[in-house]
Protein backbone atom coordinates (compact mmCIF):
# COMPACT_ATOMS: atom_id res chain seq x y z
CA UNK A 1 0.00 0.00 0.00
CA UNK A 2 1.26 4.00 -0.78
CA UNK A 3 -0.67 6.28 0.95
CA UNK A 4 -0.78 9.86 2.00
CA UNK A 5 1.67 8.86 5.15
CA UNK A 6 4.30 7.91 2.35
CA UNK A 7 3.76 10.88 1.01
CA UNK A 8 4.75 12.87 3.74
CA UNK A 9 7.92 11.02 5.03
CA UNK A 10 10.19 13.93 3.90
CA UNK A 11 9.04 16.26 6.54
CA UNK A 12 10.06 13.80 9.34
CA UNK A 13 13.63 12.77 7.70
CA UNK A 14 14.31 16.52 7.19
CA UNK A 15 14.81 16.63 11.14
CA UNK A 16 16.66 13.39 11.83
CA UNK A 17 20.16 13.06 12.13
CA UNK A 18 22.17 12.33 9.78
CA UNK A 19 24.29 9.20 9.32
CA UNK A 20 28.18 10.07 9.56
CA UNK A 21 30.89 8.03 7.36
CA UNK A 22 34.60 8.07 7.99
CA UNK A 23 36.04 6.21 5.13
CA UNK A 24 39.11 7.14 3.09
CA UNK A 25 38.86 7.70 -0.11
CA UNK A 26 42.52 6.83 -1.23
CA UNK A 27 43.11 6.06 -4.69
CA UNK A 28 39.47 6.15 -5.72
CA UNK A 29 38.58 8.54 -8.75
CA UNK A 30 35.67 10.57 -8.53
CA UNK A 31 34.10 12.63 -11.48
CA UNK A 32 31.73 15.59 -9.58
CA UNK A 33 29.57 17.63 -12.11
CA UNK A 34 28.41 21.21 -11.03
CA UNK A 35 31.07 21.38 -9.01
CA UNK A 36 31.73 25.04 -8.26
CA UNK A 37 28.92 26.22 -6.14
CA UNK A 38 26.73 24.99 -3.86
CA UNK A 39 25.84 21.24 -3.33
CA UNK A 40 28.74 19.70 -5.84
CA UNK A 41 31.52 22.30 -4.40
CA UNK A 42 30.62 20.99 -0.90
CA UNK A 43 31.04 17.54 -2.40
CA UNK A 44 34.05 18.20 -3.83
CA UNK A 45 35.37 19.44 -0.70
CA UNK A 46 33.99 16.61 1.42
CA UNK A 47 35.76 13.88 -1.03
CA UNK A 48 38.62 15.65 -1.54
CA UNK A 49 39.37 15.54 1.93
CA UNK A 50 38.82 11.93 2.28
CA UNK A 51 41.49 11.47 -0.36
CA UNK A 52 39.94 10.84 -3.78
CA UNK A 53 40.85 12.61 -6.63
CA UNK A 54 38.62 14.59 -7.63
CA UNK A 55 37.51 15.59 -11.38
CA UNK A 56 35.21 18.60 -11.43
CA UNK A 57 33.16 18.96 -14.38
CA UNK A 58 31.90 22.47 -15.25
CA UNK A 59 31.09 25.31 -17.29
CA UNK A 60 33.20 27.94 -15.84
CA UNK A 61 36.40 27.47 -15.99
CA UNK A 62 37.99 30.51 -14.24
CA UNK A 63 36.02 29.40 -11.60
CA UNK A 64 37.22 26.53 -11.31
CA UNK A 65 40.82 27.02 -11.17
CA UNK A 66 40.35 28.95 -8.25
CA UNK A 67 38.31 25.93 -6.47
CA UNK A 68 41.19 23.44 -7.95
CA UNK A 69 43.75 25.87 -6.46
CA UNK A 70 42.16 26.09 -2.54
CA UNK A 71 41.48 21.90 -2.85
CA UNK A 72 44.81 21.03 -4.35
CA UNK A 73 46.19 23.33 -1.01
CA UNK A 74 44.16 22.35 1.55
CA UNK A 75 43.98 18.34 0.68
CA UNK A 76 47.22 17.81 -1.79
CA UNK A 77 44.78 15.30 -3.96
CA UNK A 78 44.75 15.20 -7.89
CA UNK A 79 42.20 17.56 -8.76
CA UNK A 80 41.09 18.02 -13.13
CA UNK A 81 38.67 20.44 -14.44
CA UNK A 82 36.65 19.25 -17.72
CA UNK A 83 34.52 22.07 -19.54
CA UNK A 84 30.71 21.22 -20.50
CA UNK A 85 27.64 22.53 -21.31
CA UNK A 86 24.66 20.46 -20.44
CA UNK A 87 22.51 21.86 -22.19
CA UNK A 88 24.27 20.73 -24.98
CA UNK A 89 24.16 17.06 -25.86
CA UNK A 90 26.88 17.26 -27.94
CA UNK A 91 29.09 18.89 -25.65
CA UNK A 92 28.03 16.26 -22.73
CA UNK A 93 29.12 13.37 -25.71
CA UNK A 94 32.19 15.09 -26.06
CA UNK A 95 33.09 15.31 -22.21
CA UNK A 96 32.42 11.64 -21.95
CA UNK A 97 34.73 10.94 -24.84
CA UNK A 98 37.54 12.82 -22.47
CA UNK A 99 36.78 11.02 -19.55
CA UNK A 100 37.53 7.74 -20.94
CA UNK A 101 40.41 8.72 -22.94
CA UNK A 102 42.33 10.39 -19.62
CA UNK A 103 40.24 8.12 -16.97
CA UNK A 104 40.85 4.16 -17.41
CA UNK A 105 39.64 3.80 -14.02
CA UNK A 106 36.11 5.70 -12.39
CA UNK A 107 35.11 4.55 -8.94
CA UNK A 108 32.15 7.30 -8.45
CA UNK A 109 30.02 9.63 -11.01
CA UNK A 110 28.28 12.73 -8.87
CA UNK A 111 25.51 13.75 -11.39
CA UNK A 112 25.25 16.90 -9.61
CA UNK A 113 24.48 19.52 -12.23
CA UNK A 114 21.19 20.89 -12.38
CA UNK A 115 19.00 24.57 -12.98
CA UNK A 116 15.40 25.50 -11.85
CA UNK A 117 13.89 27.81 -14.56
CA UNK A 118 10.74 29.83 -14.29
CA UNK A 119 10.52 30.37 -17.96
CA UNK A 120 9.37 27.72 -20.46
CA UNK A 121 12.73 27.94 -22.77
CA UNK A 122 13.99 25.74 -25.71
CA UNK A 123 17.00 24.81 -26.83
CA UNK A 124 18.23 24.81 -30.40
CA UNK A 125 17.33 20.86 -30.51
CA UNK A 126 13.79 21.99 -29.28
CA UNK A 127 14.01 20.48 -26.17
CA UNK A 128 13.05 22.41 -22.84
CA UNK A 129 16.13 23.51 -21.21
CA UNK A 130 15.64 22.22 -17.42
CA UNK A 131 14.47 18.59 -18.84
CA UNK A 132 17.39 18.67 -20.64
CA UNK A 133 20.17 19.94 -18.38
CA UNK A 134 18.22 18.03 -15.25
CA UNK A 135 17.38 14.65 -17.01
CA UNK A 136 18.76 13.81 -20.29
CA UNK A 137 22.45 15.53 -19.65
CA UNK A 138 23.11 13.03 -16.93
CA UNK A 139 21.32 10.22 -18.29
CA UNK A 140 23.66 10.27 -21.53
CA UNK A 141 26.44 10.82 -19.80
CA UNK A 142 25.86 7.85 -17.51
CA UNK A 143 24.79 5.68 -20.39
CA UNK A 144 28.14 6.48 -21.91
CA UNK A 145 30.02 5.66 -19.17
CA UNK A 146 28.82 2.30 -18.03
CA UNK A 147 31.06 0.48 -19.49
CA UNK A 148 34.16 2.42 -17.68
CA UNK A 149 32.23 2.15 -14.30
CA UNK A 150 31.61 -1.60 -14.20
CA UNK A 151 35.66 -2.08 -15.53
CA UNK A 152 36.11 -0.09 -12.17
CA UNK A 153 33.37 -1.86 -10.04
CA UNK A 154 32.74 -1.90 -7.33
CA UNK A 155 31.96 1.87 -8.32
CA UNK A 156 29.09 3.72 -7.36
CA UNK A 157 26.95 5.95 -9.52
CA UNK A 158 25.15 9.20 -7.42
CA UNK A 159 22.29 11.48 -8.90
CA UNK A 160 21.37 14.45 -7.06
CA UNK A 161 17.78 14.68 -7.42
CA UNK A 162 15.68 16.61 -4.88
CA UNK A 163 11.84 16.55 -2.96
CA UNK A 164 10.55 18.74 -6.16
CA UNK A 165 9.70 15.72 -7.79
CA UNK A 166 6.85 15.30 -5.65
CA UNK A 167 5.52 18.29 -8.01
CA UNK A 168 5.34 16.15 -10.63
CA UNK A 169 4.76 17.50 -14.51
CA UNK A 170 5.87 14.76 -16.38
CA UNK A 171 3.93 14.13 -19.18
CA UNK A 172 4.83 11.79 -22.37
CA UNK A 173 2.63 13.19 -24.39
CA UNK A 174 4.14 17.23 -23.90
CA UNK A 175 7.75 16.47 -22.79
CA UNK A 176 8.72 19.80 -23.95
CA UNK A 177 5.55 21.72 -22.93
CA UNK A 178 4.50 23.05 -25.84
CA UNK A 179 0.67 22.58 -24.97
CA UNK A 180 0.88 22.97 -21.62
CA UNK A 181 1.53 25.90 -19.03
CA UNK A 182 4.65 25.91 -17.36
CA UNK A 183 5.92 26.50 -14.14
CA UNK A 184 8.90 26.60 -12.35
CA UNK A 185 8.17 23.71 -9.71
CA UNK A 186 6.10 21.24 -12.53
CA UNK A 187 9.09 21.77 -14.63
CA UNK A 188 11.87 20.94 -12.25
CA UNK A 189 9.32 17.97 -10.84
CA UNK A 190 9.29 16.73 -14.02
CA UNK A 191 12.83 16.33 -14.84
CA UNK A 192 13.49 14.97 -11.39
CA UNK A 193 11.28 12.47 -11.88
CA UNK A 194 12.41 11.17 -14.95
CA UNK A 195 15.51 10.84 -13.37
CA UNK A 196 14.08 8.57 -10.33
CA UNK A 197 12.42 6.60 -12.82
CA UNK A 198 15.61 5.76 -15.17
CA UNK A 199 17.26 5.39 -11.82
CA UNK A 200 15.42 2.17 -11.15
CA UNK A 201 15.66 1.03 -14.85
CA UNK A 202 19.62 2.02 -14.22
CA UNK A 203 19.61 0.00 -11.36
CA UNK A 204 18.17 -3.18 -13.48
CA UNK A 205 20.85 -2.99 -16.06
CA UNK A 206 23.40 -3.10 -13.60
CA UNK A 207 22.39 -5.86 -11.23
CA UNK A 208 25.43 -7.82 -11.06
CA UNK A 209 28.17 -5.89 -11.72
CA UNK A 210 28.64 -4.31 -9.09
CA UNK A 211 27.62 -0.81 -9.98
CA UNK A 212 25.22 0.47 -8.05
CA UNK A 213 23.12 3.90 -8.63
CA UNK A 214 21.09 5.77 -6.23
CA UNK A 215 19.67 9.26 -5.90
CA UNK A 216 19.39 11.30 -3.23
CA UNK A 217 17.79 14.64 -2.12
CA UNK A 218 20.65 17.10 -0.96
CA UNK A 219 18.59 19.21 1.79
CA UNK A 220 16.72 22.30 2.06
CA UNK A 221 20.64 24.40 0.82
CA UNK A 222 21.25 27.67 -0.10
CA UNK A 223 22.65 27.23 -3.28
CA UNK A 224 23.16 29.43 -7.02
CA UNK A 225 20.82 27.34 -8.19
CA UNK A 226 18.07 29.63 -9.48
CA UNK A 227 19.91 32.17 -10.58
CA UNK A 228 19.58 32.48 -14.04
CA UNK A 229 15.98 33.71 -13.28
CA UNK A 230 14.10 36.80 -13.09
CA UNK A 231 15.21 39.72 -10.73
CA UNK A 232 11.83 39.26 -8.55
CA UNK A 233 12.66 35.34 -8.48
CA UNK A 234 16.17 36.49 -7.27
CA UNK A 235 15.61 39.03 -4.56
CA UNK A 236 12.35 36.93 -3.05
CA UNK A 237 15.13 33.98 -2.83
CA UNK A 238 17.73 35.68 -1.35
CA UNK A 239 15.79 37.67 1.05
CA UNK A 240 12.88 35.63 2.30
CA UNK A 241 13.56 31.66 1.02
CA UNK A 242 17.16 31.50 2.08
CA UNK A 243 16.38 32.39 5.70
CA UNK A 244 14.33 29.17 6.03
CA UNK A 245 17.75 27.29 3.98
CA UNK A 246 20.25 25.22 5.83
CA UNK A 247 24.40 25.35 4.66
CA UNK A 248 25.06 23.17 1.83
CA UNK A 249 27.47 21.59 3.72
CA UNK A 250 25.18 18.87 5.50
CA UNK A 251 24.70 18.13 1.32
CA UNK A 252 28.49 17.46 0.77
CA UNK A 253 28.37 15.16 3.67
CA UNK A 254 25.85 13.20 2.33
CA UNK A 255 26.88 13.00 -0.69
CA UNK A 256 30.57 11.90 0.53
CA UNK A 257 28.15 9.13 2.59
CA UNK A 258 26.55 7.52 -0.10
CA UNK A 259 29.90 7.35 -1.89
CA UNK A 260 32.06 6.32 0.56
CA UNK A 261 29.87 4.35 3.53
CA UNK A 262 30.68 0.62 3.46
CA UNK A 263 27.21 0.92 4.51
CA UNK A 264 25.95 1.45 1.32
CA UNK A 265 28.35 -1.28 -0.30
CA UNK A 266 25.38 -3.10 -2.11
CA UNK A 267 22.89 -0.96 -1.87
CA UNK A 268 20.90 0.38 -5.52
CA UNK A 269 17.69 1.70 -6.97
CA UNK A 270 17.49 3.82 -3.79
CA UNK A 271 16.20 7.26 -2.98
CA UNK A 272 17.39 9.21 -0.13
CA UNK A 273 16.69 11.92 2.06
CA UNK A 274 20.52 13.08 2.70
CA UNK A 275 21.60 9.88 4.24
CA UNK A 276 18.16 8.43 5.00
CA UNK A 277 16.41 6.13 2.53
CA UNK A 278 12.85 7.31 1.64
CA UNK A 279 10.25 6.12 -0.46
CA UNK A 280 9.77 9.16 -3.56
CA UNK A 281 6.18 9.80 -4.63
CA UNK A 282 4.25 7.19 -6.21
CA UNK A 283 4.21 8.44 -9.98
CA UNK A 284 8.16 8.36 -9.39
CA UNK A 285 7.43 4.47 -9.06
CA UNK A 286 5.53 3.71 -12.03
CA UNK A 287 7.91 0.93 -13.35
CA UNK A 288 5.11 1.33 -16.95
CA UNK A 289 6.12 4.69 -16.96
CA UNK A 290 9.20 4.13 -16.18
CA UNK A 291 9.89 2.51 -19.60
CA UNK A 292 8.32 4.78 -21.70
CA UNK A 293 10.34 7.45 -20.21
CA UNK A 294 13.50 5.04 -20.43
CA UNK A 295 12.45 4.62 -24.15
CA UNK A 296 12.25 8.25 -25.00
CA UNK A 297 15.35 9.69 -22.96
CA UNK A 298 17.44 7.04 -25.45
CA UNK A 299 15.87 8.47 -28.66
CA UNK A 300 16.00 12.25 -27.38
CA UNK A 301 19.65 11.62 -26.32
CA UNK A 302 20.27 9.72 -30.04
CA UNK A 303 21.30 6.36 -28.50
CA UNK A 304 19.55 2.96 -29.51
CA UNK A 305 17.22 0.80 -27.24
Amino acid sequence: MFGWLDELIFTKNKHMKQKKCHESMVGQLCIITGATSGVGYEAAKKIAEAGAHVVMVCRNEDKAKIIRKELKSKYNVFIDIIIADFGDLDSVRLLAKELLLRYPKIDVLVNNVGMYSTQNIHLRNGYEMVFCVNHLAPFLLTYLLIGRLIESSPSRIIDVNSEGHRFNGLNVEDINWEKRHYTGLKGDGAAKTAQLLTVLDYHDLLKDTGVTINALHPGAVKTNRGSNNGWLYRTWTHHVTYKMLKNPIISGEAIYYLAASKDMKGESGNFYNLTHEEKPAKHALDRKLGKKIWSMSMEMVGLSN
